[in-house]
């Protein structure tokens, strides 16, 4: 057995399944503690998001995987494999790769999975070791890349986002722009909290129930008024966001037009996030009034989502390449030290064998005994090389780990101090490239 991906996501499970199967960070390590102890798993590292619940897992020489779905059935009260997947050894080096990357989420390309994968990396470092540091380390410079090198980032892929995204094309900076919210759900709040991150000041908050309004204001430092008491504040705000609940239109030309007289030449943003429509579409021909609705917002987001999708080719290349390079680093990690091992062991069994033929052929002259003992050099040599090529060509091959328990079976190897951890301890051949 070798390196071992155990789990669901948002392609396989509903939300339901996912909120059930969900680990808080606290309960990790508990969890990842019981799992090594029932499979002898060498390594173990969970990731849990919204989206996806995984066990990344260096087994010993049994099958963690069905450990691990045991454990999520339990918490699932059914069978969770069902909903779930597994990914062994090179697949689960792609898996993580891609994962990190955004190439796996629901939103292509999102940026907050790297920062959720580092978290769960270090969360879970006490259950870790070398073989999952060194993928988890390697995960997050290759998703750097990727988001550096292509575009797979690049554009709003959210309504929130490009509701950001067109208030920058307005503005420009929004740095110190004015914000007013209509409504206090959480759509709202999302795109409040986009305009918020790129500088703009959540100024109002209006809504028809007031303690809500409060509710939101106070988490973002604004003022919270009535809906009906909001609209000469119109005079000091630069971005409106309209999300509430009401069945029909409730802004209207003759809610803004006051507001417009006072303003001067300064652009009014009107971003109309709800379903049905907020305002009245005839609010759009008021002079320096900016309108747009979720179908404009939707129509970036497919644009950016399309242009998204055009970098996966890049992206990917990118990722095999450096899967080939973790993969060799791990096959060279897990072979190289029991060749080495293997190969000492030979050795002295030679020179006893040796010793003891001379001993008894002590009659032989100088040449004759460096003639024997070359033949024994030879020999040695030629039974070693096949099986040290194929070690070699096996542990390249996708099941080094378990080629290695093979070769150190068959030769007597000690599994204390085992060389595969000496190896695994032992300074990596190349670090990962930034």
């Amino acid at each position: 057995m070798a390196l071992t991906v155990v789990g669901v996501n948002h392609r396989g499970a509903s939300l339901d399944i996912r909120e059930r199967l969900a680990y808080r960070a606290s309960e990790a390590l508990p969890a990842l503690e019981a799992l090594r102890e029932a499979s002898a798993a060498r390594e173990a590292v969970l990731l849990s998001t919204c989206n996806r619940t995984e066990v990344y897992v260096v087994e010993e020489e049994r099958d963690a995987a069905s450990d691990v779905w045991s454990a999520f059935s339990e918490r699932l009260g059914r069978d969770a494999s069902e909903f779930g997947y597994v990914r062994r050894d090179r697949e689960a080096v792609t898996h993580l790769f891609r994962v990190a990357s955004g190439l796996d989420s629901m939103v292509l390309g999102e940026a907050q999975i790297h920062g959720q994968v580092k978290d769960a990396w270090e969360v879970c470092r006490s259950q870790s070791g070398p073989v999952l540091n060194r993928l988890f380390q390697t995960s997050l410079l290759v998703a750097g890349r990727v988001r550096n090198e292509t575009s797979i980032a690049r554009g709003a892929a959210s309504v929130s986002s490009a509701a950001v995204q067109i208030a920058r094309q307005i503005f420009g900076s929004l740095q110190g722009k004015r914000a007013m919210v209509l409504g206090a759900g959480e759509m709202a709040e999302l795109a409040l909290e986009c305009l918020v991150d790129q500088g703009v000041r959540a100024a109002i908050v209006a809504n028809r129930t007031f303690d809500r309004a409060k509710e939101l204001a106070d988490r973002y430092g604004a003022a919270a008024m009535h809906f009906d008491e909001c609209w000469p504040a119109l005079a000091d705000v630069d971005v409106m966001v309209c999300s509430t609940a009401a069945p029909r239109a409730v802004v209207f030309t003759e809610h803004i037009r006051p507001a417009l007289a006072v303003r001067g030449d300064r652009p009014l943003c009107i971003l109309d996030i709800a379903l049905p429509r907020d305002v009245d579409l005839a609010v759009r021909r008021l002079d320096n009034v900016f309108l747009y609705d979720l179908d404009d917002l939707q129509a970036v987001v497919a644009a950016n989502v399309e242009r998204r999708r055009g970098e996966m080719p890049s992206a990917e290349q990118l990722i095999s390449r450096e899967v080939d390079r973790y993969w060799d680093w791990l096959a060279g990690l897990a072979a190289v030290p029991t060749l080495t091992q293997m190969r000492s062991r030979m050795e002295a069994v030679r020179e006893r064998e040796l010793s003891e033929a001379l001993r008894r052929l002590d009659h032989l002259a100088p040449a004759e005994r460096a003639v024997v003992e070359e033949l024994s050099r030879s020999l040695m040599n030629k039974f070693l090389h096949e099986p040290t090529v194929r070690l070699r060509a096996a542990a390249a091959n996708g099941r080094g780990l378990g080629v290695v328990d093979a070769v150190r079976y068959l030769f007597g190897l000690e599994r204390s101090g085992d060389s595969r951890h000496e190896g695994a301890n032992a300074e990596p051949a190349s670090e990962p490239r930034e």
